[in-house]
């Protein structure tokens, strides 16, 4: 019985150090994307994005509205996914699912804002969200921001 046990882990331990690796670099991955989001969220707060779609905020004279686009595809990783396949088993909340969704957007709305600063402009308004899913697994989402940007005069409320 010893050595069966013994066989046993040398079979599986290599499955299980790279479960736990990939599991690790994954997370850690993660929560480095996300501490660049706040920090990027942070430098372009001063572009005003407003999701009204017949708001029309007050533009300065030569001001003329041009569509900016923020586009992004995110993938979770797969050990992650496994863990979410045999939660939705239960019926639990896939939270994985809500990080990489959250990620996407948070990811598109900051590349949206990017575009619109270095066009010059201060103000989305009109934006719009877009979450595609990608492969059948739902592990790779395709997010795309978009809205009309300006020079607007107003100042942030």
């Amino acid at each position: 019985m010893n050595q069966s046990f013994t066989q046993m882990l040398i079979n599986y331990a290599p499955l299980v150090i790279l479960f736990v690796v990939g599991w690790f670099f994954g997370a850690r991955h993660e929560r480095q994307h996300l501490a660049r989001l706040v920090i990027s969220e942070k430098e372009l707060g001063h572009i005003i994005v407003s999701t009204e779609r017949f708001y029309r905020p007050k533009i300065s004279a030569n001001s003329e509205g041009e569509l900016v686009l923020g586009s992004v595809v995110i993938a979770q990783d797969y050990f992650k996914m496994v863990i979410a396949r045999i939660l939705s088993l239960f019926g639990k909340n896939l939270t994985t699912y809500e990080t990489l969704l959250d990620r996407a957007r948070r990811e598109a709305v900051v590349r949206m804002r990017i575009q619109a600063q270095a066009k010059g402009y201060n103000h989305i308004y009109g934006v719009r969200l877009e979450v595609t899913n990608i492969n059948q697994l739902g592990s790779m989402v395709e997010a795309i921001a978009y809205g009309t940007a300006v020079i607007s005069t107003q100042n942030r409320s």
